[in-house]
């Protein structure tokens, strides 16, 4: 029995052992921990270097600040700390909830639409005056109302006139004479009688008397009463000094007529349009009396003088106006498209501020930066501004939100300003050095 638990006492010490041996075998081996991958180290791009007490002071390469300390580097992975010299940053919840819009510079066509208001007038060239030039009485009157429509041609009055009268019979005694003059009459006796039938021929021709009613003088043989005066063009009566009975005298005015087959317009162009204005342009035209209906007028003439009240030019337009549709006196809404440019790099007119003094625009730089651009504007025309310089088309320009931006880079150039005045004043680190914008009025730049 004492054997037996010997023996099982053996075995359990070497069991135990055995377990221990494996227990410290695991604990007693080293752990050795994986070798780590080292990453490639990215390089961070700087984009400038500034001041560490925050004054003004920028520079494009490492060297002293105005403080006396080190400059430090701004990298392009920073947030608010990239902005450049110039550059405000606005967090993206920001540019979000004040409903900032961007649009990119176009290069593109520009033009303009010039709206006016004409009137309607007579064309000077077609107005005619009848008069006579003999004296004497209206006999008998053919056209007696002003807006009468006359053609070339017609009977417009009689008129009796002693001197008229006279006249003929002067002329058939003459032209008699001559006749019974036979080829051995005096020469003299031939040159008196056709030297006084072509003096009273020519008066005749004066008076308006035409050959063919001289031919049926010299047949009748018997002197006509009255003279028929008959208008010389077609046109309308717009003027009628004329009464039946009444005396005239040579050169007065009896009628007056208008052609009005082609007609005038005059326009007023504000001085600022005026250079986009030339003669020979096209304007479109429409007259409330006729809705629906446009007309077509070209500019003619551009008076050379200005009216120093409104500021504006006098343009004249014609204008056929077949059917005599179109009255003078009306008024017409009249449209000259011009050409600005026809290359011009172009900004929305939203994104133009403007003192009265200077022009710019917010330049939205990206990534939540934005900085104020001075620039040189030229003429608007249909909702854009021309950019004369200081911009380039492929940047983006700020078109809304851009008086918040303003009035927030307004503020932090104060800021600067007041702390680098605590600082001492700026001083020049060489040609890279790009000071903050200086405060103005209306905006910052």
């Amino acid at each position: 029995m004492k054997k037996l638990l010997t023996f099982i006492l053996i075995i359990a010490l070497l069991a135990i052992g055995a377990i221990g041996g494996v227990f410290w075998e695991k604990s007693s081996k080293k752990v050795v921990p994986p070798i780590p991958v080292k990453e490639a180290k990215k390089e961070r791009k700087i984009l400038y270097y500034k001041c560490p007490m925050g004054q003004p002071d920028y520079s494009q390469a490492p060297g002293k600040a105005q403080c006396g300390m080190d400059y430090i580097p701004v990298y392009e992975d920073e947030a608010e700390t990239a902005t450049g010299p110039g550059e405000i940053y606005i967090t993206p919840e920001k540019v979000q909830r004040i409903g900032v819009r961007s649009e990119e510079v176009k290069e593109m066509p520009l033009k303009k639409v010039i709206r006016t208001v004409a009137i309607v007038d007579y064309d000077e060239r077609r107005l005619f005056t009848i008069n006579t030039k003999i004296e004497g009485w209206i006999e008998r009157l053919y056209v007696n109302a002003t807006g009468r429509e006359l053609k070339k041609g017609e009977h417009l009055l009689d008129i009796y006139s002693p001197d008229l009268v006279s006249t003929q019979e002067e002329y058939l005694l003459a032209f008699e004479t001559k006749r019974r003059l036979g080829p051995g009459a005096l020469p003299e006796a031939v040159d008196g009688a056709e030297s006084m039938l072509d003096a009273t021929k020519r008066r005749l021709h004066n008076w308006d008397i035409s050959d063919d009613q001289i031919e049926a003088l010299e047949k009748s043989k018997k002197p006509t009463k009255t003279l028929a005066l008959h208008s010389p063009v077609e046109g309308i009566v717009i003027e009628k000094m004329a009464v039946q009975g009444m005396k005239v005298m040579p050169g007065e005015k009896l009628f007056g007529i208008a052609n009005l087959s082609n007609i005038w317009l005059y326009a007023n162009i504000y001085e600022y349009e005026i250079s986009l204005v030339k003669a020979g342009q096209k304007a479109r035209v429409t007259i409330n009396a006729y809705p629906g209906e446009t007309f077509h007028a070209t500019v003619s003439y551009i008076y050379p003088y200005l009216n120093t009240e409104t500021r504006t030019a006098k343009v004249r337009l014609e204008m056929a106006n077949p059917g005599f549709k179109i009255k003078p006196g009306m008024y017409a809404n009249m449209e000259i498209e011009s050409v600005i440019s026809p290359k011009a790099v172009a900004v929305p007119e939203d994104a133009v501020l403007d003192t009265g003094e200077r022009q710019a625009v917010i330049i939205d730089v990206g990534a939540g930066r934005f900085k104020m651009q001075e620039v040189k504007v030229g003429l608007k025309g249909e909702g854009y501004y021309q950019i004369l310089s200081g911009l380039a088309p492929g940047s983006k320009v700020v078109t809304s939100a851009n008086f918040l931006i303003d009035s927030e880079s307004s503020f932090r150039s104060t800021a600067q300003t007041m702390l680098g005045m605590e600082h001492g004043k700026p001083k020049d680190v060489g040609a890279g050095l790009k000071p903050a914008p200086p405060q103005h009025k209306g905006y910052s730049q």
